[in-house]
């Protein structure tokens, strides 16, 4: 287990839609695209890169919310006094109330199990194991979501080098239905429920897939 440094930034002021996440991370790339390609996940030549997200926009219970780990933690926190307003569709949203709170958060392998729930959908399938899924019986697809969802956190990990030793195995076991969601104009299955599994995981970081884009938000019960 270790300790990474966290940071949540909201604007409690303004109301949005949980599908605006999207535009959260398109408008604040924008504004910030000069600083690093921390803040919109792609490199300078326009490529994406396919690494675990350091700074993630999302939009919880109405709250435009910026979620960020590590590096990316300590340039928001350079940059938090520039936000001054968001435009949001050309809509143009002054600022006069905005929230940071910055802490370290324990991640890591866990002797225990922990319980979480996912806040927004969770987006676990790509363009595969979709195929793989669907074919598959429920009692399978039961168990083959629990395999996906342990690589998820393996991978997010991996991306902020914590690594379990031979004796450390994680296990999960999810409870979710399916849901219908847009993903870049197109229907989607994606995930509402909670899962438990032996790993601490810190509240309000994304899990799957499109997690820049605030999918896959879990905090713990």
């Amino acid at each position: 287990m270790r300790k990474i440094l966290l940071l949540k930034i909201q604007f409690p002021e303004i109301n949005l839609k949980t599908r605006d996440g999207h535009k959260l991370r398109g408008y604040f790339g924008d504004l910030f695209r000069e600083y690093s390609s921390l803040l919109h996940n792609h490199y300078e030549s326009g490529e994406l890169k396919y690494s675990y997200p350091m700074v993630q926009y999302k939009v919880l219970k109405g709250v435009p919310t910026l979620v960020a780990l590590e590096e990316g933690a300590r340039l928001l926190t350079n940059l938090f006094l520039k936000i001054k307003e968001l435009n949001i569709d050309g809509t143009i949203y002054p600022i006069h109330n905005k929230n940071m709170k910055s802490e370290q958060a324990e991640i890591g392998y866990s002797e225990e199990l922990h319980e979480y729930k996912f806040e927004t959908l969770w987006m676990a399938l790509n363009q595969d194991n979709h195929r793989k899924y669907i074919a598959l019986e429920t009692d399978e697809k039961q168990q083959f979501l629990n395999s996906i969802i342990v690589g998820n956190i393996l991978s997010f990990f991996k991306s902020l080098n914590v690594h379990l030793n031979d004796n450390q195995r994680l296990f999960a076991k999810i409870k979710t239905k399916e849901k219908s969601t847009k993903f870049k104009d197109k229907d989607m299955i994606a995930f509402e429920g909670s899962f438990v599994v032996n790993a601490f995981l810190p509240d309000n970081i994304g899990i799957g897939k499109a997690v820049s884009r605030g999918f896959g938000n879990i905090v713990r019960i």
